[in-house]
């Protein structure tokens, strides 16, 4: 049965568990009270031995539109007081505590992944989109530095080149155009993708002990930046604070 908290949800089904972001009104913008609830799912998906894999989407027509606007403001206010540094770190703390999940992880993205939406499906393992899909950095559209690592996120996946064309120049990618640059494994209609999702990470999950001695090493042998991604995380956050504090 789905273990439903107010707007995140994890239903486990043959070794494969599925967190849902479940506030598809505002296409799943996340609001810090989201956030742990979706570090406490994932931390339930460490606890499980018999979870061989996670797969991480959107319900509704959004994978993430990225952080939620209240939350922004409060941490635009003062970004460098006590309470704009908290927010902050418990938004981070979502993508990076998906980047240490121990098994397998798999985003499953169709419709916006914007802004922070984009960090929580660049630190899956693997990334699944439907056609419909649009990928949009949108930091700077905003008149905010990147943060939670973004430049790293988007380097170690597809590049240098990539990265500067989406995050400083403000590409965007649909489906088609995501695998084509690397930054998604398969592209899908978007009925399709759920199920997609489900047998991509079905495959590694039939031996959830496995799965987790892979995952561990996959991570530790690949990925290499010049930058490790907790460092450029808290590097962009006094330039991402000041950005906030401009006007």
């Amino acid at each position: 049965m789905p273990r439903t908290r107010a707007e995140v949800m994890l239903d486990v089904k043959d070794a494969v568990a599925v967190l849902t972001l479940n506030a598809p009104d505002r296409y799943n913008a996340l609001t810090l009270a989201m956030c742990a609830d979706m570090v406490e799912a994932m931390d339930e998906v460490d606890r499980d031995p018999g979870i061989g894999a996670l797969v991480v989407r959107g319900a509704g027509k959004a994978f993430c539109a990225g952080a939620d606007l209240s939350t922004l403001s409060r941490a635009g206010e003062d970004p460098l007081g006590a309470s704009g540094f908290t927010d902050l770190s418990a938004l981070y703390e979502t993508f990076v505590r998906l980047g240490r999940v121990t098994v397998p992880t798999l985003a499953a993205v169709r419709g916006p992944a914007v802004g922070a939406g984009m960090n929580l499906m660049l630190a899956a393992d693997l990334r699944i989109v439907a056609r419909d899909a649009r990928l949009i950095s949108g930091f700077l559209k905003r008149g905010l530095h990147p943060g939670g690592g973004h430049f790293t996120l988007l380097d170690r996946v597809a590049g240098r080149e990539l990265t500067a064309a989406m995050a400083l120049f403000g590409e965007e990618l649909d489906g088609e155009q995501a695998v084509r640059a690397g930054l998604a494994w398969d592209v899908v209609d978007a009925e399709l993708l759920d199920d997609r999702a489900l047998e991509l990470a079905g495959r590694v999950a039939g031996d959830p002990e496995l799965a987790r001695a892979a995952v561990a090493n996959f991570r530790r042998e690949t990925g290499a930046t010049p930058m490790p991604w907790d460092v450029a995380l808290q590097f962009e956050r006094t330039t991402q604070m000041w950005s906030m504090r401009r006007g």
